[in-house]
């Protein structure tokens, strides 16, 4: 059977096929670990907040995009892979994002976000169990 009737099958049942899931989730981690390190590299060479503090909350939202990169790429091997892959990728930008928006704005009030981003990416670990 053509591999095309059986991901149509797949998802007419409500599950993805793995083949296609997995092409779509090391897409984004792949588009997802390339940010991550061109903005590690600006905040390694180029990034020099006025206060200090905020150069940490860059480099801790770094990390943590870096980190749950790699969990994007790993994704498509967990049984839910969709649900794991929305819960990364909305961790990432809420918790990442919040502490980018932070450090580049030097305005704490930018980093409301993070606990849910940080909740999310709890989510998706726990997934895996699943």
């Amino acid at each position: 059977m053509p591999s095309t009737v059986k991901s149509q099958r797949a998802v007419r049942r409500g599950h993805l096929d793995s083949a296609m899931s997995g092409s779509v989730w090391h897409k984004v981690a792949g588009v997802s670990g390339a940010a991550a390190v061109a903005l590690g590299a600006y905040g390694a060479h180029q990034f020099k907040p006025e206060d200090p503090y905020f150069a940490e909350v860059f480099d801790r939202g770094n990390r943590y995009h870096l980190l749950h990169s790699l969990l994007l790429a790993a994704t498509p091997l967990a049984h839910r892979s969709h649900t794991v892959g929305m819960l990364t990728s909305a961790g990432i930008v809420l918790f990442s994002g919040s502490c980018y928006a932070a450090a580049f704005t030097e305005d704490r009030a930018n980093a409301k976000l993070a606990p849910f981003g940080g909740m999310s990416l709890i989510a998706a670990w726990l997934c895996l169990m699943l």
